[in-house]
Parts: structure tokens; sequence; C-alpha cells
């Protein structure tokens, strides 16, 4: 098939390319160009002439995209478009796509996981079986880190969208009670009341809302204070929901048990991240993978190139 239009991706090396099929994007009509990621300063040179980007994470602001004189179309290969100019973009009359709902049953997944690590002490006793804490006990098992069971247990969801509603439908199959909390600076029901109002009250919190103004910075040290001493907190949501500092001080404190977090405010986090060097027991971080699986990753590329062949076809 002919190619009618020029296209790059910018950085494909975010999706471990080597582990998907990719025959859905290419062989659309398009001359494409393959960046496995793309700096800043290659950024101009890459997308001249190109009237098709690919992105996920490379920047396309206002300059870059005014200097694209060809460019036709963006897709960006995530669900925010937080990373490129969308004003400048349709003033331009440029079309941009996203992709939603794709790793739904990833970051599920994921979510439950960790929320299995954190009650069971995991990755505690993974560590003692390691350091040969088990070949070395008196008796048949170690017991010295609590060992915690889901069912019962009070779970507090805070964003009941497609990811919320799937997270809240496999902790009922683990027997756990659901509540669903309205957020902050929005008017409490009957059925969701103030996240303030039963913060006090659960024992898992799990975040799956966006980040906006009204959400940033949500969990801060008076609501980890709020929590019972016993209770663990789950970010796969966004990592700004948190202030890293508050919660190194309320794990270090011991003011909640635990958290998991797989999202940071700064990613990949710096070096001297205060939250990572204090290297505590209590705390589970995992590097933005939640929404990696290979299925995930192969939709998320097929819806891609749906939405480029919808386009190129009108």
């Amino acid at each position: 098939m002919k190619a009618e239009k020029r296209g790059v991706i910018l950085d494909l090396d975010t999706f471990k390319a080597d582990e998907l099929n990719l025959d859905a994007l290419l062989s659309l009509p398009v001359d494409w160009q393959v960046y496995g990621m793309t700096t800043p300063a290659e950024l101009e040179q890459r997308i001249h002439g190109c009237e098709v980007i690919l992105t996920n994470k490379v920047v396309l602001n206002r300059s870059s995209i005014k200097g694209a004189s060809c460019l036709e179309y963006i897709g960006v290969l995530a669900t925010g478009v937080n990373n490129i100019d969308i004003q400048t973009a349709a003033s331009s009359g440029i079309t941009y796509t996203n992709v939603a709902g794709y790793g739904t049953p990833s970051v599920v997944q994921h979510t439950l996981m960790l929320m299995l690590n954190l009650a069971t002490n995991f990755i505690g006793y993974q560590k003692s079986v390691g350091q040969g804490g088990w070949q070395a006990a008196d008796t048949f098992c170690l017991l010295d880190k609590p060992i915690n069971e889901l069912a019962d247990k009070h779970l507090l969801i805070l964003g009941h969208g497609e990811l919320g509603k799937a997270v809240e439908k496999l902790a009922l199959a683990f027997g756990m009670r659901v509540t669903v909390a309205t957020r902050p600076g929005r008017k409490p029901t009957a059925l969701r009341p103030a996240f303030d109002e039963v913060l006090a009250e659960a024992d898992f919190v799990s975040l799956h809302c966006l980040l906006s103004g009204e959400t940033e910075g949500l969990i801060n040290e008076q609501r980890l204070a709020a929590m019972k001493p016993t209770s663990f907190l789950v970010n796969t949501a966004r990592g700004a929901l948190v202030d890293e500092s508050a919660l190194l001080d309320a794990l270090q404190r011991g003011e909640i048990a635990g958290a998991a977090i797989d999202v940071m405010v700064t990613e990949p986090p710096s070096k001297d991240n205060e939250l990572l060097a204090a290297k505590l027991p209590n705390l589970i971080v995992t590097p933005h993978n939640a929404w990696a699986s290979i299925e995930s990753r192969q939709r998320l590329l097929n819806i891609a190139a749906r939405n480029l062949k919808n386009w190129l076809e009108g």
C-alpha cells in the first residue's frame, strides 16, 4: 500500500515494543520513522515535515506544534493529554486523540496485588527467607510480622470511574466492606459520604481519582494523622495526590501501618528522593508499571492504531 502520510513515533521504548505486535500500526498507509526515545533537542528535527505524530511522554508544546508546519494529527499513546498543548493543536486545525480504558485489568490486578502484599507482609517474609530466617527458625513457620486478611476489612475508594468500580468488584469478592467517598470540594450524598468523614474508619484507602487543583496534595499530614494506625494507603493513580514528605513522616512515626505506591510526584524519581532513600519496611514502591501488562500495552497500541485508521479514512 502506497504511503499517503509521513509519520513519526517518538518514544516507542516506553512500551517495550519487542514484546508486542505492531502490525496494526505499521500496516497503515503511513511512512513511519520510529524512535525509541526523543530528547527535547532532537524533537524539532524529528517532527519536521511530518503529518502524523505519535507520542507517549514526549512533550509537544506550542512552539513545537507551530514549528511542525505539515502536522495534521497527534496521537497520544496514553490516556492523559497533558503532554501536548491541545489548545494550540485545536486552533491550528490539528486532530488529536488519546487512548482510554486500555489498562483497567492491569491496574486493578496491580492494586489488589499491592493490597495483598501489605496485608500479608509478603515482602518482609520473602526477605526473611532470602536472609535465612526461616532456615534458622525454632518452629516450622515464621510469625514475626503481622498477617491480616482482606475479608471484613473496610476499603475506602476515592475515584469511582472504570478503575474504581473494577477495584470495588474485586474487593467485594475478597469479602471486604467497600465505601466509595466523595472527594473534597464536592457535595457528599447518602451513597457517597465525604472522604474526610470516613477516612478514620478505613482499613485500606485506595486512590483512583484524577489529579486536579482539588486533589493535589490530597493525602497530607492532617489526613494521614486521621487514619487508623493499622490502616494502609494504596496509590496507583497520580503521585501528586500524596504529599511524599508527609507520607514519610507518617510511616516513620507509625501513624499508618503501611503504604504501597506505583506513582510519584517526579518520575523517574531522583536518586536522593527522601521517601525512597529511607528504605522503609512498611513501604512498597513499584515503578509506575501498574498499567503495563503485555495485554494492556497491546490493547493501547491497537486502540491507537484504530484511532489513526479512523482519521485516515475520514
